[in-house]
């Protein structure tokens, strides 16, 4: 029998093909891997039941981390699936059991009305529904084995998935944005280095993880399947070499902490126009609408980086504001 490939689902969030999550199907058996926001979770019943399949015939719900755009879905998931289990990174499951600190986190950033349209509702998920998966632990699944690698970089509770059924890696936020909008000549993809665990070395060495996991195709929650992964973890070698020079840049460069996010994103700007250029994408608005909001989260993302290591040095300490 034939393994069937995941379906990549469109969850509408902030604007289509801009985050996604997977449906795979194992016979009458069923996993998600990620879940997006509360408000994406009929999206997610919908394409369940249109393959055949129950709310009840879903046995797990795996989340790459715990950044709001993958797992704020989470517990209104798990209550419409009633025999699901969470697989979780275990710096990840804590905050699943207990999101209060995620919710005040973002609230803080977002305000109060934008995070209920932005995410919804968050709850915590009982303990007896979640299972921590450890660097390099394997879960049969049918027919198939998923196996769970850690890579830090983008975040220290991040985690990606091979699965053998697919020879696909589920990457999260650890391999890169790919938006289709922006696929006009060859793949054009470039990395999250946004607050608040932005660390360079770490994030190559995931590249370098990913691309070396026996994987032949990519599934990103930003968005959709890669295969060309020579090419892709080239792209973002480049990008993230230059966020690291930049952060080194930050680090001393004579000005406030204050100032160090327009710096940041000054420069960010310029490394993205010149890119943008090299590929043959015309510097419109259309492309800016795209690139703008992880510009500026990756600017925000290096800046804090900047700021963390300078407190190390002077001694000081600063606490993140993001999850």
């Amino acid at each position: 029998m034939k393994t069937q490939s995941p379906l990549l689902i469109d969850c509408q969030y902030v604007r289509p093909q801009f985050a996604g999550a997977y449906l795979v199907v194992e016979e009458e058996r069923a996993l998600f891997v990620e879940n997006n926001t509360s408000h994406s979770v009929p999206i997610l019943l919908n394409a369940l039941r249109a393959q055949g399949l129950s709310p009840e015939q879903v046995e797990y719900l795996i989340i790459t981390h715990v950044h709001l755009d993958h797992a704020g879905g989470t517990h209104a998931l798990m209550e419409a699936c009633p025999r699901a289990k969470l697989l979780a990174h275990p710096k990840a499951a804590p905050h699943m059991m207990d999101p209060s600190k995620l919710v005040a986190s973002a609230t803080r950033v977002y305000g109060e009305v934008a995070f209920q349209k932005l995410y919804g509702q968050m709850g915590p998920i009982h303990a007896a529904r979640v299972q921590v998966m450890g660097d390099g632990e394997e879960l049969k699944f049918g027919s198939r084995t998923l196996r769970f690698f850690y890579t830090r970089g983008h975040a220290n509770h991040h985690f990606c998935i091979f699965d053998s059924g697919s020879q696909g890696v589920f990457t999260g936020d650890s391999f890169g944005l790919a938006y289709p909008a922006l696929q006009h000549h060859g793949l054009f993809i470039f990395p999250s280095t946004s607050p608040t665990d932005f660390h360079p070395e770490e994030a190559l060495a995931s590249v370098d993880r990913i691309q070396n996991c026996g994987a032949n195709r990519a599934f990103l929650t930003h968005f959709g399947e890669v295969r060309d992964l020579t090419s892709a973890a080239s792209q973002l070698r480049y990008h993230l070499e230059f966020s690291a020079e930049l952060m080194n840049r930050a680090i001393i460069r004579s000005c406030s902490n204050e100032e160090l996010d327009e710096y940041c994103e000054s420069e960010l700007r310029g490394h993205f126009e010149t890119v943008l250029e090299r590929h043959g994408l015309p510097l419109n608005a259309s492309t800016w609408e795209w690139i703008q909001m992880d510009l500026q989260l990756n600017a925000a993302g290096i800046a804090h980086a900047a700021r963390r290591s300078r407190a190390r040095k002077s001694g000081g300490s600063e606490v993140g504001k993001g999850s």
